[in-house]
């Protein structure tokens, strides 16, 4: 029989392993041990609803037998092979079909890999240096993306705030950043700098917040008047909003998108996606030696997360998946507004049905600083307490799935009344 070990010995076995006790993604003080459908178990055999679904690509739920058997199906096959695969090819022409800026792709590992390659994509596209990027917009951890992700300190726009050592000094000259959801800044930026900007790098649904009407289209707009090109991070949104992603939904092309996640069905997997005279830059033979984007990845393309990928995207191409999918989160922000609503406590729920969190504050968000402003210790009380009763969640997002249950359900509004009691008694 094997030797129980408690979840505390294994936190005591990671600090003299890892920087910091963990992986740098989540509470290194919790070690998932399983994952089956809507719940996980930690190494202590406390069960939980997980809402943080690995942060996205889990839309379908843990171990989903379809999924299991095409990854079964495919193991005795290979797992990886550096060379091109059927799978892979069946997967981009799926993706091709169903994204509206995809005419090509080019696959990577991580959705942070795509975010890099296709801010050098853009520069390499037009000859241009500096990339417009959005306060408090997430593109993974290249020197580019890790410019004002979180800022603490608020400066002038469109002054870039590093986020990370080791970020030399040059990156931050050749990033501009600009306000989410503010038009006006957006047109005076590009009338001083636009014929020397690359590429936008923006998420349609920043982090958690929507894009106003109208955002999206003048940034479209805005990058055809200057010959920018526009990208479209869609990491996380790309087959969660629509099945074609945040463009489809919101009714805006990019020139790329990056895409990851659902993509590859909880296994590594992510691209870049969009208009074949860009993408051509990946190709020596199309644009020569000069402007070639040289790129590689030793499990880019890999016939095991293709596969996994295919179906998952199958799934919810069926009939009614993504008006669940809508309304299982609909179901989980109002349990939270009627609880919070019960003690009168000031919150906005923020984001999409099927990406949203609660920010705890009076005023209206717009961008990253409204966010900033609000109560984060409101915030960190609350999200404790769902925790601690069953709700297995990241502190800034929640994440619905498909295979949510009425009994999760039950246990979240049960979760849900007693953090706002908590908060309220604060």
């Amino acid at each position: 029989m094997d030797k129980i070990i408690s979840q505390t010995d294994w936190i005591e076995r990671a600090k003299a392993v890892l920087p910091g006790g963990g992986f740098g993604n989540f509470d290194p003080s919790i070690f998932i041990r399983d994952g089956q459908g809507s719940r996980v178990w930690d190494e202590d055999g406390k069960e939980y609803v997980d809402l943080l679904i690995g942060s996205g690509p889990m839309l379908l739920g843990h171990g989903h037998p379809e999924v299991l058997e095409a990854v079964a199906e495919q193991m005795p096959k290979g797992m990886t092979f550096f060379a091109n695969n059927a799978r892979a090819i069946e997967l981009a022409e799926e993706i091709c079909s169903a994204v509206p800026c995809a005419e090509q792709i080019r696959y990577v590992s991580s959705g942070g890999e795509a975010d890099m390659y296709a801010i050098r994509l853009a520069r390499a596209f037009t000859g241009r240096d500096k990339i417009v990027k959005f306060e408090g917009g997430y593109h993974g951890m290249s020197a580019e993306a890790q410019m004002s992700l979180a800022p603490d300190r608020m400066v002038n726009f469109p002054q870039a705030v590093p986020d990370s050592a080791g970020i030399p000094e040059s990156v931050q000259a050749e990033m501009l950043i600009a306000p989410f959801n503010d038009p006006d800044y957006i047109r005076s930026l590009l009338a001083e700098h636009g014929d020397e900007v690359a590429g936008i790098i923006v998420e349609p649904l920043q982090r958690i917040i929507p894009p106003e009407p109208g955002f999206l289209q003048l940034l479209r707009e805005e990058a055809d008047k200057y010959g920018i090109v526009l990208i479209f991070d869609e990491v996380v949104t790309g087959f969660r909003f629509a099945y074609g992603g945040a463009q489809e939904l919101y009714g805006v092309t990019p020139d790329l998108a990056t895409l990851g996640k659902i993509i590859g069905g909880g296994f590594p997997l992510a691209a870049i996606a969009g208009r074949t005279d860009i993408m051509a830059h990946f190709d020596k033979a199309a644009v020569g030696a000069d402007k070639w984007l040289m790129q590689l990845g030793t499990l880019s393309g890999n016939p095991v997360a293709a596969v996994a990928g295919l179906k998952t995207m199958e799934v919810l191409k069926r009939d009614g998946q993504f008006d669940l999918l809508r309304a299982n989160g609909q179901r989980l922000m109002d349990m939270a507004k009627a609880a919070l609503d019960t003690h009168g406590i000031a919150h906005r729920i923020v984001g999409d049905r099927t990406l949203f969190e609660i920010v705890f504050t009076n005023g209206e968000i717009r961008d990253y600083r409204d966010v900033f402003g609000a109560d984060t210790t409101k915030g960190a009380k609350f999200n404790a307490v769902l925790m601690q009763n069953g709700m297995f969640k990241s502190a800034g997002k929640t994440y619905p799935s498909l295979a949510l249950t009425d009994a999760d359900f039950e246990l979240c509004e049960a979760a849900y009344a007693k953090a706002a009691q908590a908060v309220a008694e604060m």
